[in-house]
C-alpha cells in the first residue's frame, strides 16, 4: 500500500494516523474541513517523512464535497500529487454533547452523514477500484461504543461495525482487506471538541492514540474485520457480546438514570 486517503486527518487519531502512516513511508492525501491544519500537517510529514502529501479540504456532510473524495479515492490523483490510493482511512466523525432529544436534529442528520453516509460513499469508490486492481485496504474507525446501546453515535458506530463486517466478506476475495477498529477511550482532543468533560474517568481506562493506530493497522493487515485495542476494552467487547441486550439495555439505562441523578444533586 503506497498511498493512504485519511478522512479527519486534521487532528486526533486521524493525525496520528497520517503521522504513522508517513513514518512507514506511504504517501497521503489528507482530507478535513480545516484547511490550515491539513497544510501545518502536510508540511510537517514532507519534511519529516520524504512523503508525498496531498491537502483535499472538504465538509464530508456536503454531499457536493464528499463526491470529490470519492472521485479522489478511486481516480488515479494528479500530476506530481500522491498516486491511486490504496489504502482509504474512514475516521472522519464527532460526538454531540447533548443527549438525542436534547439535540437539534440538524446536528444529528450531520453527524450521521460523516459518519454512516460518507463511510459508506467513500467504501463503495474505494471497494470498485480496489477489487479492480486486486489489492487495497479499507479501515473504518468505529467504537467500542458500537456495542452498548447507547444513543445515535452508539448507533451510528454500530452500523459501521457491521457494514465492515459485511464488505469485509465481500471483498476478501478480490485481494481487498477491509477492517473496522473499535477503540474505547483515546486520549485526542475528541472529547474536548465535544465539550465533554472527562476528568472522572480513571487514568487506566484511557488509551494513547498511537496504540490505536498501531493495533489498527496491524489488524488489517491480519484480516480481521474488527479490532479492538487494548485488553480491558477486548474483555468488556465479549462480555457485552455475550450478554443478552435486553440486559444490556436496561443496565445502560440504569447507568443514565444514576448519571442524571448525580447531576441533580450537584
Amino acid at each position: 500500500m503506497s498511498t493512504a486517503l485519511i478522512t479527519g486527518a486534521s487532528a486526533g487519531l486521524g493525525a496520528q494516523f497520517a503521522n504513522t502512516l508517513a513514518a512507514r513511508g506511504h504517501d497521503l492525501v489528507l482530507v478535513a474541513r480545516n484547511v490550515e491544519a491539513l497544510e501545518a500537517l502536510a508540511g510537517q510529514l514532507r519534511e519529516a517523512a520524504g512523503v508525498r502529501v496531498e491537502v483535499l479540504p472538504a465538509d464530508l456532510a456536503d454531499r457536493q464535497a464528499l463526491q470529490v473524495v470519492a472521485d479522489r479515492v478511486a481516480g488515479d490523483g494528479p500530476p506530481g500529487g500522491a498516486g491511486q490510493v490504496d489504502l482509504l482511512v474512514n475516521n472522519a466523525g464527532f460526538g454531540l454533547r447533548t443527549a438525542f432529544l436534547q439535540s437539534d436534529v440538524a446536528d444529528e442528520e450531520k453527524a450521521l452523514d460523516v459518519m454512516c453516509r460518507a463511510v459508506l460513499v467513500l467504501s463503495h469508490a474505494a471497494g470498485r477500484a480496489m477489487s479492480q486492481r486486486g489489492h487495497g485496504g479499507i479501515l473504518n474507525v468505529a467504537s467500542v461504543a458500537a456495542f452498548v446501546p447507547g444513543g445515535s453515535y452508539s448507533a451510528a458506530k454500530a452500523w459501521v461495525t457491521t457494514f465492515t463486517q459485511g464488505l469485509a466478506n465481500d471483498l476478501a476475495a478480490h485481494g481487498v482487506l477491509v477492517s473496522a477498529v473499535c477503540p474505547g477511550f483515546t486520549h485526542t482532543e475528541f472529547h474536548q471538541r465535544a465539550q465533554m468533560n472527562m476528568s472522572r474517568l480513571p487514568e487506566f481506562a484511557w488509551l494513547e492514540a498511537d496504540q490505536v493506530v498501531d493495533v489498527a493497522l496491524r489488524d488489517l493487515a491480519r484480516g480481521r474485520a474488527i479490532s479492538v485495542p487494548g485488553a480491558p476494552y477486548k474483555a468488556l467487547t465479549a462480555l457485552l457480546q455475550a450478554t443478552p441486550p435486553g440486559l444490556a439495555s436496561r443496565a445502560t439505562l440504569a447507568l443514565g438514570r444514576r448519571r442524571r441523578s448525580r447531576k441533580r444533586a450537584h
